[in-house]
């Protein structure tokens, strides 16, 4: 039997919506609030804030930053934020060290204390992204993590770890860019109210 004939479109948003929430919960906004504080603190200071991830998630971290260099709703100053994404630095670092080390050496490098990394992996057991979160506490950063399944070694690594209650990636990956929006709005209400006013 062709399993497509069952399939329609909608489903898909409402299984998405599904997630949606079963994530939205007090906890949620505690934790939204606790890491918006976060980078508040170290955005308003000048201090990085890093972000990385795999795959998919490598584009989110990458989204991430570029709300806060470029622009979100409204023209403001940029923000010091950046993705671990350069492909020459990630070539290198795995072809040199191997790919387990090629988010944690930029930790290194650029991290700062009081800083941020933002952490995300699906499964929550990303070799990489476990080395990074070693790193940014090495650095005395803070470190906000995004995850699902059931958060894999990443739930007890976090100062705030945001779980998606669901097995699917790509579900998973939808509630990120939600947190990831959040976070960014949360954080320019604080700097810049009067973009929002």
């Amino acid at each position: 039997m062709d399993s497509n004939k069952n399939y329609h479109a909608l489903d898909s948003f409402k299984e998405a919506q599904s997630v949606l929430e079963a994530f939205i919960n007090p906890q949620t906004v505690v934790n939204i609030e606790k890491a918006v504080d976060l980078l508040h603190r170290a955005l308003s200071t000048d201090r990085v804030v890093l972000s990385c991830g795999n795959g998919g998630s490598t584009c989110d971290a990458m989204h991430f930053a570029e709300e806060f260099t470029g622009r979100y709703r409204k023209d403001r100053k940029p923000l010091k934020a950046m993705a671990i994404a350069d492909p020459s630095h990630i070539t290198c670092v795995a072809n040199d060290f191997g790919f387990n080390d090629v988010f944690s050496r930029t930790v290194h490098a650029f991290g700062e204390d009081e800083g941020v990394l933002l952490a995300i992996s699906t499964s929550g057991n990303s070799q990489n992204i476990l080395n990074a979160i070693d790193a940014a506490r090495k650095r005395n950063m803070k470190v906000i993590g995004l995850s699902g399944k059931d958060g894999g070694q990443m739930i007890d690594l976090c100062d705030v770890f945001f779980l998606v209650p669901s097995q699917m990636t790509d579900r998973i990956q939808e509630i990120h860019i939600k947190v990831i929006h959040a976070l960014i709005e949360g954080v320019e209400r604080k700097i810049f109210p009067e973009n929002y006013s």
